[in-house]
């Protein structure tokens, strides 16, 4: 429960709003999702020059932390800029993701804070969004009767292609359709962050 508050102080209530506000009970957003599978999406990580990572609850629920850092220095290795872009509040504290990406050994300077990465969003070849939701929805931005409206987001959706693993089209934390599964340069990647990112790796090394 405790969690759960302080998620609604840091969001300045958009969570709560959720259960009432009025996205709850619109109809599912319309539109084709595009989803890739591992061999798929290896290929297309295998000609990128520049890669932002986006961690979410997912990747802490799975414990995909040390997968995704096999991943990142794979890619590193095949000489791709990798980094990872961290929102405030994902995860379920403040600081998650910073924790679960230090025990991975993730070189600090790698983990770029908002306000000091958004602007390089439509600059980067490819995002992958691992178990992040909320935080990438671009509904903040422009939907005014959202309830996360106003909600400072990444701006993961303004890259060349996004990538998105979460195991389901289901909804995040507060409770909203995310739009942004359904924008033409979206690619899913449905899978367990853990096991999603370790297949992923093992075919990129195969290139």
């Amino acid at each position: 429960a405790m969690n759960r508050s302080l998620m609604n102080v840091v969001l300045g209530g958009w969570a709560s709003a959720g259960a009432e506000g009025p996205a709850a009970d619109s109809a599912a957003p319309k539109g084709d999702v595009k989803s890739v599978d591992a061999e798929e999406l290896a290929m297309i990580l295998d000609s990128v020059s520049s890669v932002i990572i986006v961690p979410g609850y997912g990747m802490a629920v799975a414990q995909a932390q040390h997968a995704v850092r096999e991943l990142a220095n794979t890619l590193e290795k095949k000489g791709v800029k990798v980094r990872y872009a961290i929102h405030p509040v994902a995860g379920r504290m403040p600081g998650h993701m910073n924790v679960l990406l230090a025990e991975a050994q993730v070189p600090y300077d790698e983990l770029i804070a908002l306000e000091d990465i958004n602007d390089d969003f439509p600059n980067t070849d490819v995002v992958i969004v691992i178990g992040a939701n909320d935080v990438v929805n671009p509904a903040a931005r422009h939907d005014q009767s959202s309830p996360i409206y106003g909600m400072p987001i990444l701006n993961a959706d303004y890259a060349k292609t996004v990538v998105i693993n979460k195991r389901s089209l289901n909804v995040g934390y507060a409770g909203i359709d995310n739009e942004l599964f359904f924008y033409p340069n979206t690619l899913m990647y449905f899978g367990d962050a853990k096991e999603a990112m370790g297949k992923l790796n093992s075919e990129l090394k195969q290139l």
